[in-house]
Formats: C-alpha cells, sequence, structure tokens
C-alpha cells in the first residue's frame, strides 16, 4: 500500500468518526462509510456522525477517577470527539453531559470539511482490501458481520452482551462472605469463589424484591427479542417461581458456611476476575434493571451490603467479537494485521471507550501505513489497559469492559487510601502517556 491510496474506515460512529479524524491529521487519505441515510438503523434518528442514540452523558469528569482519565488520556491526544463534546457541553454536575444534536453536527462538520476524509454514504457488505478499520458498532449489518464471522471464526462473533455486575473486592465483607469451591473441588487447588449465604428470610426478601424492580427500557426495538434460555436475567428467572433462583446461580449445593458449619438456604457466588484483580464477577447475575435498582436490591444480599459496583448487569444486542482470541494490543486482527477493529465491536462498553478505540486504531492504522511498526500505549496508562483488557483478557469467559481502576495496574507500593491510591495511579499513567506522546506521536 502507497501513501496515496485510503485507509477504509467502515462506521461512521464515535469510533470511526475519531478514527478518520487521526487518520488525517496524519496526512494520509480516509475513506469513511457510513451507510446512513441510504439504510437507516432501529436505533438511530438522523444522518448525522457520532449521533448517541442512548444518554448524552460522557460520564464523570470529577479529577482522579478512571472515566476523567481516560477522557484526559484523550484530550493530551487531541481527540477530535472530545474538542466536539466541549463545545457542546450542558450542565450535568460532575459529568461531561453534552446537547446530542450540538455534538454530532459538530463531529460532522469537522469530518465532512477535512479534505483528506472521503465520505461515501453506502453500506459495505465485505472487507475492502488494503488498511482497514472495522468500527461498526452494536447494529453491525447482516451481510457485514457474516464476512466478519468468517474472517474471525463464526464462534467468536456475539450479538448479545450478557454482562454479570462487578464489585470493588474491597467493598466485600468477608467478616460475612466466606471463600469455598462447590464440594471442596477446585481447578487451581484454591477455592476459587467468594461465597454470599443467605437464610430464608433473607432469600424470599431478594425474591421479593426483584419481583418489583424495574427494569431498563428498550432503547434499541431489538432488544425486545425474547431472552435466550441458556442465559437468562435473574429477574426474569424469578418471575418463573420462588425457588428458580435456588436451583440455578443461587444454588448452596456443595457449600458449607464456616460460621455455622451448615449449607446456606441460598448462595450468591463471587468470581475474581483474571485481569481486574481488585474486583468480583457476580456469576450469573446478568440482569435487566435500572441501575439504581440493582445497587438496592443486590446489597441485600448478605456481604454486599457496602458494595461498590464498577459495572452493572447489563443484557443487551451488542455485535462484538471475542477480541482476546483475535487482536493484538495495537486491535489489528492478529491472521490480518492491517485489518483493525474499534468500538464496541472490539469489546469495550461506553461512548468513550468507543471513541478511545477509535482514537488508537486510527493512531496505529496511520502508522501501518506510514511504514512504521504500531506501538501499543503503556500498560500503566487507561488506553493501554483497556487495550491489554480487550487483547489479553480470558477468551473463555470475555465479556466487554468499561474503562475502571481494576484494568490498570496498581502501585508498586500499596497505597490503602483510595482517593490517594487512584491519584497515584492517575498520575502515574498522564507520565506514561506523555512520555509515549514525545517519542511517538
Amino acid at each position: 500500500m502507497t501513501l496515496g491510496e485510503p485507509i477504509h474506515v467502515i462506521g461512521g460512529g464515535l469510533a470511526g468518526s475519531e478514527a478518520a479524524w487521526q487518520i488525517a491529521r496524519r496526512g494520509l487519505r480516509v475513506a469513511l462509510y457510513e451507510m446512513r441515510p441510504a439504510r437507516r438503523t432501529p436505533a438511530h434518528q438522523t444522518a448525522l456522525f457520532s449521533e448517541l442514540v442512548c444518554s448524552n452523558s460522557l460520564k464523570s469528569e470529577q479529577e482522579w477517577t478512571a472515566s476523567w482519565l481516560l477522557k484526559e488520556e484523550l484530550r493530551r491526544l487531541d481527540s477530535l470527539l472530545l474538542h466536539a463534546a466541549a463545545a457542546a457541553r450542558v450542565p450535568g454536575g460532575h459529568a461531561l453531559t453534552v446537547d446530542r444534536d450540538v455534538f454530532a453536527g459538530g463531529v460532522t462538520e469537522a469530518v465532512c470539511s477535512e479534505p483528506l476524509i472521503e465520505v461515501r454514504r453506502e453500506e459495505i457488505r465485505s472487507v475492502p482490501e488494503g488498511i482497514v478499520i472495522v468500527a461498526t458498532g452494536p447494529l453491525t449489518g447482516e451481510a457485514l458481520a457474516q464476512e466478519i464471522a468468517r474472517l474471525t471464526g463464526s464462534d467468536r462473533l456475539y450479538f448479545y452482551d450478557s454482562i454479570s455486575p462487578i464489585v470493588d473486592a474491597e467493598s466485600v465483607d468477608t467478616g460475612i462472605a466466606f471463600w469455598a469451591s462447590r464440594y471442596g473441588k477446585s481447578s487451581s487447588g484454591t477455592d476459587d469463589y467468594l461465597n454470599c449465604p443467605l437464610d430464608r428470610d433473607q432469600y424470599e426478601a431478594f425474591v421479593d424484591a426483584l419481583l418489583e424492580a424495574q427494569a431498563v427500557p428498550a432503547h434499541i426495538p431489538e432488544d425486545a427479542t425474547p431472552f435466550f434460555e441458556a442465559c437468562l436475567p435473574i429477574e426474569e428467572l424469578a418471575r418463573r417461581g420462588r425457588e428458580t433462583l435456588r436451583f440455578g446461580p443461587m444454588k448452596p449445593m456443595g457449600l458449607i458456611d464456616a460460621r455455622t458449619g451448615k449449607r446456606p438456604y441460598a448462595a450468591v457466588q463471587l468470581r475474581q476476575e483474571n485481569l481486574r484483580a481488585a474486583s468480583f464477577n457476580l456469576v450469573g447475575f446478568q440482569n435487566h434493571l435500572r441501575f439504581a435498582e440493582q445497587a438496592r436490591i443486590l446489597r441485600m444480599i448478605p456481604g454486599l451490603q457496602n458494595a461498590e459496583f464498577l459495572r452493572f448487569g447489563q443484557i443487551h444486542r451488542n455485535t462484538y467479537i471475542n477480541a482476546p482470541a483475535l487482536l493484538t494490543p495495537t486491535l489489528a486482527l492478529r491472521s490480518r494485521p492491517e485489518l483493525f477493529f474499534a468500538g464496541q465491536i472490539s469489546g469495550v462498553e461506553g461512548y468513550v471507550e468507543a471513541i478511545a478505540t477509535g482514537l488508537m486504531a486510527g493512531i496505529h492504522a496511520a502508522a501501518l501505513a506510514a511504514g512504521e511498526e504500531p506501538r501499543p500505549l503503556p500498560r500503566e496508562t487507561a488506553l493501554g489497559s483497556l487495550c491489554h483488557y480487550v487483547s489479553g483478557a480470558d477468551p473463555a469467559d470475555y465479556q466487554p469492559a468499561n474503562i475502571t481502576f481494576d484494568l490498570l495496574p496498581p502501585p508498586s507500593t500499596p497505597i490503602r487510601d483510595r482517593k490517594v491510591r487512584h491519584e497515584s495511579v492517575c498520575r502515574r499513567a498522564l507520565e506514561a502517556l506523555d512520555a509515549y506522546r514525545h517519542a511517538y506521536v
């Protein structure tokens, strides 16, 4: 490929718009494909680039939080979409909230007025030759999805997220929760799970709360399709009978509570995340409840009464690949290094995370086009840690991720005070990013 040939970017959402802009900023031509308005999706209302289809919030701007850190890194790398968000900002407390139309309009104007970006309003049904970034989001067209399945393996392409909540390990009460594996069996030779025991009254109250809880309204019509029987939300299990959860994700069989010497009436198992060592996944607790409802109800579980949630459970339409089995830390397909993935299809959740992977894919694709070796961002950064998770998590149990501190490496010297620890991690990340930026960007 010569410098005169365009890099193909498929998808004009958050990731695709950012990727195209980053490539053009480096003096390279881009062909940006967007099927709207010729073919509409169930979620989008306009033909604008980077239209926000759900919330208008890009999450916290409070200093020394993980969400703030990711945005600060993007600003230092001159993100188009962070500039657009600043211009479109509306009051939202500590959150970066934007006027949707002003935000999408600003991105569209910038992209369409850039001479090096050629906008092609057409549906792409197969992956072009050359350097390509696939950033088609959760509503990837069927023909292109089939092509991606062919390139990656059909068993590595998923169409629905089934995400269990994740809690901060420090917020679990280990005076109540106990370590054990069912029947004392463990693949690792140690107790693999932290178990939260419930007695009968606690279980009945938990089921009552689930049956009365408010669900999240679907913002994409396809989300109204029936749930997969093999992956039902906990509130649906509760509706099928009061004992259903006790024979499913809350079964107590093979567990003995050391405090009582007896088997609990029900139990919730917490599993430590492989690359998220400071957090636990609530096994089998995917759900479709409002986040505030999840926090209230899940804190009814003994041991989780003071739980801090790093991620809430979800079930929704989202086409994504099993990235750890397929991608390098530069978001390139291992079997085809000139093909990059960015945005939700790469296995990240959230607006800013989509922007982040688009920016990184754009930088790496431009480097490849210029005859340079794409270089992963430092592991100490939020950007680098996000890509480390996407490319290095366990493929057997991969779930898309938002940015949280448990994705970043902890300080070399333990710091007990959480606020101090988080500030230390942020400062280290920004120092590493600045060194990378001065050397390679």
